[in-house]
C-alpha cells in the first residue's frame, strides 16, 4: 500500500530529465502537432530551479515529462487531453500577480515574484488521481500554503479558502466557450489548506511549470481528485463562508465541495474503485484506487464525525 511518509527516495531516484527529453526526440515523427507543442514546452522549460529535498513523497516511481505535460485536464484549452499541449504557449505568465484578500492582515495584489521571495522551493512526488479513473505520480516543486497564508495572516474568522484561476478567452481558446462558468473557481476549508501535504506549485521535474500544467502557479492538494488543485491562479480569497466551486455549480449532483479520493463512493459517470495509470499502456492493468488516495494516516483526522459517502 502506498503511504504518505518521511521519504528515502532523493532527485536520484528520479528518472533524469534528459532521458525523457532524449525520448521525445525519438517519437518526433508522430503526431506533428502535439510533438511541436512537446518540443516548444522542452525549450520553455530550459530553465532550472533552485529546489531542495522536501520530506513528503510517495514511494511510486514518478510518470514521465512527455505523460505530464501531454495529458492534461485543462478545459480553458479545450477538453480534448491533447489541447492544453497544443495551445496553452498562448498564456501569457510574465509578468504575473495574485489578489489575496478577504480575512487576511495584509490584503493586496502581489507580484509572483515577490511572493517567492525568501520561500525555498522543495520536490515533492506525489500520486494525483483524476476523477475520471486516471491517476499519475508527479515530482512537484513547490512550497507550503501555509506559507502564503502565514505571510498574509490569517484572520480569527476565516474558515474557507477560495482560488480563481485567470480569466483571459483571447489567450485561453476554451474561455471562449460555455463549457464551464468562467473564471474556474476552487476552495478548501482552512485546516485542509494549512495542512502541510497542501502545496502550491511552480514546477515539475526540477523545471518551470509547463502552461498547460497551470503555469506559473497551481494548487496540489494530493488527497483529492485533481479538479480540486486549480490552475495557474490569480486570486486567493479567506472567507467565512464555504465557497461554491466550479463543478459543484455546474453539476452539483455530481460534484461535492469536498472530492476526496474514495473508492467506495463512486461518480455517476466512472467507478472510483479502481484507477489507470498513465503511460502503462493501451492494455495496462487498472489498479485499487485507495482512501485518500493513499494519504490517509495524515489527512483522515480532518475529517471524523463525516459521513463520507455523503458529503463527497
Amino acid at each position: 500500500m502506498t503511504r504518505y511518509r518521511n521519504t528515502q527516495l532523493t532527485w536520484r531516484d528520479v528518472t533524469p530529465y534528459p532521458l525523457f527529453l532524449n525520448r521525445r526526440a525519438l517519437m518526433a515523427g508522430a503526431g506533428a502537432a502535439l510533438a511541436l507543442s512537446g518540443t516548444r514546452a522542452y525549450a520553455e522549460a530550459e530553465e532550472t530551479l533552485d529546489v531542495v529535498p522536501g520530506p513528503y513523497s510517495t514511494d511510486e516511481p514518478p510518470n514521465s515529462w512527455d505523460d505530464i505535460t501531454t495529458y492534461n485536464n485543462f478545459f480553458e484549452f479545450g477538453t480534448d487531453k491533447g489541447d492544453p499541449a497544443r495551445y496553452a504557449e498562448a498564456l501569457t505568465t510574465q509578468p504575473w500577480s495574485i489578489e489575496i484578500d478577504g480575512l487576511v492582515e495584509r490584503p493586496g495584489r502581489y507580484a509572483l515574484n515577490d511572493l517567492l521571495d525568501g520561500i525555498a522551493l522543495e520536490e515533492r512526488i506525489y500520486r494525483l488521481r483524476c476523477v475520471e479513473a486516471w491517476s499519475m505520480v508527479v515530482p512537484w516543486a513547490g512550497f507550503e500554503l501555509a506559507t502564503l497564508l502565514d505571510r498574509v495572516g490569517v484572520q480569527e474568522g476565516a474558515r474557507y479558502v477560495a482560488f480563481e484561476t485567470v480569466l483571459r478567452p483571447d489567450e485561453m481558446r476554451g474561455q471562449r466557450r460555455p463549457i464551464l462558468d468562467w473564471p474556474y473557481r476552487e476552495g478548501l476549508r482552512l485546516d485542509e489548506a494549512m495542512h502541510p501535504l497542501t502545496i502550491l506549485a511552480t514546477g515539475v521535474y526540477r523545471r518551470p511549470l509547463a502552461n498547460q500544467n497551470g503555469a506559473p502557479i497551481r494548487l496540489v492538494v494530493p488527497w483529492k481528485y485533481g479538479f480540486k488543485s486549480i490552475k495557474s491562479i490569480v486570486r486567493i480569497t479567506l472567507t467565512d463562508e464555504e465557497p461554491l466551486n466550479t463543478w459543484q455549480e455546474m453539476a452539483p449532483n455530481e460534484y461535492g465541495f469536498y472530492a476526496n479520493v474514495n473508492p467506495e463512493v463512486d461518480h455517476p459517470r466512472w467507478s472510483q474503485a479502481n484507477e489507470r495509470r498513465i503511460g502503462g499502456g493501451l492494455f495496462a492493468r487498472r489498479q485499487p484506487t485507495l482512501m485518500f488516495n493513499g494519504y490517509g494516516d495524515e489527512v483522515a483526522h480532518l475529517y471524523e464525525g463525516m459521513d463520507l459517502r455523503r458529503q463527497f
